[in-house]
């Protein structure tokens, strides 16, 4: 992830008076003055089976009126709904061809009807709104290990001006997230709907191809690499793995996340067999995650993507520092928050979870009682007296609490960064510190670790006269735990995305949870 990536992750959009949503010359007005019919009264009675607050405070501060007299205004809701699929949504959430049918024979209905088209319109269009806004599914409902603040709007205040000040065609600027990724995620979908359809052969290999080599798989991977455009021109699709073949595997490679060496092995074929309906859905769902996410910002953050095992320090707008991380393990998924970073913990000391008691530790105690001694790990009561491995009683394990010393071999290594939330994770230095060199880095379990910590650290102090390196490194040989609170705010955010565009150009990570499949068909039911 570059820094020109992170930038436009958060620039502001242009607002709409420079740039509208809709260009109202496309529409087709029946009466070119728009007047307006009369209005007529609703009873509240036949709101109440919308079972919508808003639809009922809407009206309530209409004097329980019609509202869409104006063929302009319904106009604008119609085409604004049917466009929604630009975004990853889909029209027929939103009544689209019932509204389209009570359109064209609105000046043969009557008063019953208006109220019931002047209902729906504005229960789908509200409906829409918040869709645009927080998503069309509640994060918080679909997992457990999710936590993210719900950005809330006044949906009557800003429909109700719209109207008043007749700018209906900016609206949603009101409720669409506001990073540009966003919106270059919308290119995409663009993107991906202009490729023609994708006549490409799955490859079925498992052998590992390397330059110059002759394969039978090259000439379907030469297709792929075409189709994708990664591979530039016109070519005789032979099966020998050329030099501009190569490069373009490297291209491919890199857009995905991969090691771009060009080898292509296990996970270049399987990124190479996603189709073009499987990456469309992929860009689909992280329209959705977006809406999900936090709609501004603070002034100095830390981002983390997940899925791109990455950590970004944003300051001022600015990329200030960038960090390769270990996440969460599959069956000990790191968790997607937004939070505060707070305290900085030199020289921790490791209190082992109760599910890394279980499913790692205990299996080995069992067999040897010195093991967690050999780990520097200490076994306490509950009056906090250390006891010796022979006499830990096996049958009631959480009895006690064990503690791993502070060193350099601790597992959370020379220094952790607590944050309030209720998964009791936090960011920390890694006793494993070989592990950034590999390319696939769920490994954890839960937890974010990260690459040169200390680095970060000082970054985060932001007092280099007090903590300098040198003396943290003097803090760290003392070996005893030593809490420091930041006055500097930082954010942070945990969040989890798997598909952007940086230059016109797809990039698609690996779904490490396997949640993209599951939330596009929750999307479309």
């Amino acid at each position: 992830m570059n820094k020109f990536y992170l930038f436009i992750v958060f620039a502001v959009l242009i607002s709409c008076k420079k740039e509208p949503i809709l260009n109202l010359d496309s529409f087709k007005i029946s009466d070119p003055t728009d007047k307006e019919g009369e209005v007529i009264e609703i009873d509240s009675l036949l709101i109440a089976p919308f079972k919508s607050k808003s639809l009922m405070d809407f009206y309530r501060s209409r004097e329980n009126q019609t509202v869409w007299q104006s063929e302009k205004n319904r106009k604008i809701i119609l085409e604004t709904i049917k466009r929604c699929e630009l975004e990853g949504l889909n029209p027929s959430d939103y009544n689209i061809s019932k509204l389209e049918s009570f359109e064209k024979k609105f000046t043969e209905l009557d008063d019953e009807e208006q109220v019931n088209y002047d209902l729906l319109l504005t229960y789908n269009f509200e409906k829409y709104l918040m869709h645009l806004h927080n998503g069309k599914l509640n994060p918080r409902k679909l997992y457990k290990n999710w936590d993210l603040p719900l950005d809330e709007l006044d949906m009557n205040s800003i429909l109700n001006n719209a109207l008043e000040k007749d700018s209906l065609i900016c609206i949603t600027e009101k409720f669409e997230p506001k990073a540009l990724t966003y919106k270059k995620l919308i290119k995409a979908l663009a993107l991906i709907d202009e490729l023609p359809e994708d006549k490409t052969q799955q490859i079925d290999t498992a052998s590992i191809i390397k330059r110059n080599h002759n394969s039978r798989a090259i000439v379907n991977i030469k297709k792929k690499l075409l189709y994708w455009k990664d591979l530039a021109g016109k070519d005789s699709v032979t099966s020998v793995y050329d030099d501009k073949t190569f490069e373009a595997v490297k291209k491919f490679q890199t857009r995905h996340g991969l090691i771009s060496d060009g080898v292509i092995g296990k996970s270049t074929i399987k990124a190479l067999n996603f189709t073009k309906e499987e990456r469309k859905h992929q860009i689909i769902v992280n329209l959705e995650r977006w809406r999900w996410f936090s709609k501004t910002f603070a002034q100095n953050y830390v981002l983390i993507n997940i899925p791109n095992y990455s950590l970004n320090v944003v300051e001022d707008q600015n990329v200030t520092m960038s960090k390769r991380i270990v996440v969460g393990k599959n069956k000990r998924r790191t968790p997607v928050l937004t939070s505060v970073l707070q305290t900085i913990v030199f020289n921790p000391t490791w209190t082992v979870p109760p599910t890394i008691l279980k499913e790692d530790i205990m299996p080995e105690l069992i067999k040897n009682r010195n093991y967690l001694k050999n780990k520097g790990i200490g076994i306490y009561d509950s009056d906090t007296n250390e006891v010796d491995p022979k006499n830990w009683n096996e049958k009631r394990p959480r009895g006690y609490r064990y503690i791993q010393k502070p060193g350099y071999y601790n597992a959370l290594g020379v220094v952790k960064i607590n944050f309030p939330n209720r998964y009791s994770v936090y960011l920390h230095d890694t006793n494993h510190r070989d592990l950034f060199e590999r390319n696939f880095r769920s490994l954890s379990s839960g937890c974010v670790r990260i690459e040169e910590p200390l680095e970060l650290v000082e970054l985060l102090l932001d007092n280099p006269k007090k903590y300098s390196r040198k003396k943290m490194d003097s803090i760290i040989a003392i070996k005893k735990t030593l809490f420091i609170g930041l006055t500097k705010r930082y954010a942070i955010y945990q969040w989890y995305w798997t598909a952007w565009s940086e230059n016109d150009e797809l990039i698609f990570r690996n779904d490490i949870y396997n949640l993209d499949t599951d939330l596009y068909n929750q999307l479309r039911n």
